[in-house]
Formats: C-alpha cells, sequence, structure tokens
C-alpha cells in the first residue's frame, strides 16, 4: 500500500538524520542497538546488511522493524537466536511504543541489535528482556517526528518579501512545505490540515500578511514531518 493509499492521516517516525546507536551492557555481553528510519523493506534490509559488514566479528545481527503509514508491514529476525527470544521482543517494542498516551502509531523504523556475547548465558527469559530493553532505551532518547497527510498551498511573493513573509507564517504555527524560485518570484508552499476551515485560515493569514497582493492556490496533499509539541 502506498502512503497517499493509506487510511492513515498521521502516524510517528523517526527524525530525518543519520542513524540512532545506543549501548548498552548486560552481564558482560554488549548490546548495540541501531535504529533508522525507513521507508521501504528494501531500505530495511540494507540497514542489516550494512551492520553484517561493519560489526563482521559480533555474533548476532537480530532485526525488526516497521514500514508504512498503517503500519501493515512488521518483520523480525533473531539471527541465530533461540526462537521468539531476540526479533519478536524488539519487535514488541517497537509496535508497543506509546508515542502519546495511549497511542502506539510508531512506524518507518528500523531497528537492528548487535550483539556481542559475554560468556555468561542470559537464558530464554534474560535474552528477551535484554532484546526489549536495548531497542525500548533507544527509543527513548532518539528525537522522532509526527508524520501528517496535509494539504499544500502555494504563494507566488516578490522575492524581496519571501523570507519575511516565510518567518511570518511559522510564527503563526504554519508548517512550511518548501519554497522554489523563479524568474520573477518566490513560491512559498504552506501544508495544511485538509479541513475546509483550515485551508480559509491559511489562505486568509497569507492575504492578510501581504496586504491581499497574493493568494494561496491549493494543491494536492503531501505527507510533511511536523515537529513533535
Amino acid at each position: 500500500m502506498q502512503e497517499e493509499d493509506s487510511r492513515a492521516t498521521s502516524y510517528t517516525t523517526l527524525a530525518a538524520g543519520p542513524d540512532f546507536r545506543h549501548e548498552i551492557e548486560i552481564k558482560r555481553s554488549r548490546f548495540i542497538t541501531v535504529l533508522r528510519r525507513t521507508g521501504t523493506e528494501e531500505l530495511a534490509r540494507d540497514l542489516v546488511t550494512g551492520l553484517r559488514r561493519e560489526f563482521h566479528d559480533a555474533r548476532h545481527h537480530c532485526s525488526a522493524f516497521i514500514i508504512g503509514p498503517d503500519r501493515n508491514i512488521q518483520r523480525s529476525n533473531d539471527d541465530g537466536e533461540p526462537s521468539g527470544t531476540a526479533g519478536l521482543p524488539m519487535l514488541e517494542a517497537l509496535a508497543k511504543r506509546e508515542t502519546l498516551p495511549g497511542v502506539a502509531d510508531l512506524s518507518d523504523v528500523s531497528a537492528v541489535v548487535v550483539r556481542y556475547f559475554g560468556g555468561v548465558l542470559l537464558g530464554a527469559g534474560g535474552l528477551v528482556r535484554a532484546y526489549s530493553e536495548s531497542v525500548s532505551s533507544a527509543l527513548s532518547l532518539v528525537p522522532m517526528v509526527r508524520r501528517s497527510r496535509l494539504r499544500i498551498g502555494a504563494a507566488e511573493v516578490p522575492h524581496a518579501a519571501a523570507g519575511r513573509l516565510e518567518n511570518d507564517l511559522r510564527s503563526a504555527g504554519f508548517v512550511m512545505a518548501g519554497t522554489s524560485y523563479a524568474a520573477g518570484h518566490t513560491v512559498l508552499r504552506v501544508a495544511v490540515p485538509d479541513e475546509p476551515a483550515a485551508i480559509a485560515a491559511a489562505a486568509g493569514r497569507v492575504q492578510l500578511l501581504t496586504a491581499g497582493s497574493a493568494a494561496l492556490t491549493m494543491e494536492g496533499t503531501e505527507w510533511v514531518d511536523v515537529p513533535l509539541a
């Protein structure tokens, strides 16, 4: 299912940026968790492949990922640990992570836990707790954003007025969805909820801030990263 066909209108994911890494030690075993924002299964599997090369001397490279606004793709792999003691606890840590009170909607995220065995057997229960804690502790530290399907409006303004208008719109709480430049003007793109009242408010704000010299032309919808409040 493509993002534009999704029933969901928003979900939480990792903020754009490099892989996030966090390490814990349990009974001399090292558990290195790597989190990456991944929008496809191919990208999720690429993370595992890359970490196998980087940590080639580690005993296990266990993984889990959730993909899609509706979280319809969920996979896990124990990579040699006893069945159900690694990948599944990692997947549950992702799936059950509350991003708001009572809300678990984390998606487009992959987790790989690289384990260096420390010589002490943890037992099945110990492994479940270790892999779950590894992912949960990393998630508590990684920056996240709300990814929302929003309606895009475009306003053409003179180059000289674009910077001020963009700052004014940001100050008013609007989400900017990009800027492009033409020979005689700048196009500012604003993302708003796909609701008549929100669209009217955005259009009115643009007219007010430009003294009626610019209008907001509504386009299609896009998935946009919105900072968490």
